[in-house]
């Protein structure tokens, strides 16, 4: 895949079995934390506040979904494992056939955001 120069590129360049998992991330993430700042970093999109707050990258079967530098605590990892996502220290495998966990994405997102925030204070 090329570089992509935003994230509209990056997505349109993707498989497009992982465009729609993608699309509903970046729904997910600017309706949750708007104030983050969305740009291309490490060739992938992702999202900063006050430092790296999460970004997604396409892969040949999923979607990875990875959060904040401090990565998932256990707690949030057993989250997204309780539903059936292969998760990583800091990242959320989401298959093409499963759905996104949009409601725990969104009270992940909000935490690792108060993080990064009370981080800079």
């Amino acid at each position: 895949m090329e570089k992509a120069k935003n994230v509209d590129e990056y997505i349109t360049n993707s498989t497009e079995d992982s465009q729609s998992i993608m699309e509903e991330l970046r729904k997910i993430i600017k309706s949750t934390v708007p104030e983050a700042k969305e740009r291309i970093a490490w060739n992938v999109p992702n999202y900063n506040l006050n430092g790296v707050l999460t970004g997604f990258a396409a892969y040949s079967k999923h979607v990875s979904l990875g959060f904040s530098e401090g990565g998932l605590s256990d707690d949030e990892r057993k989250l997204f494992e309780d539903k059936g996502y292969k998760t990583g220290k800091g990242t959320v495998q989401i298959k093409f056939d499963q759905e996104v966990p949009s409601n725990i994405i969104k009270q992940v997102l909000k935490s690792h955001a108060k993080m990064n925030v009370a981080k800079k204070k």
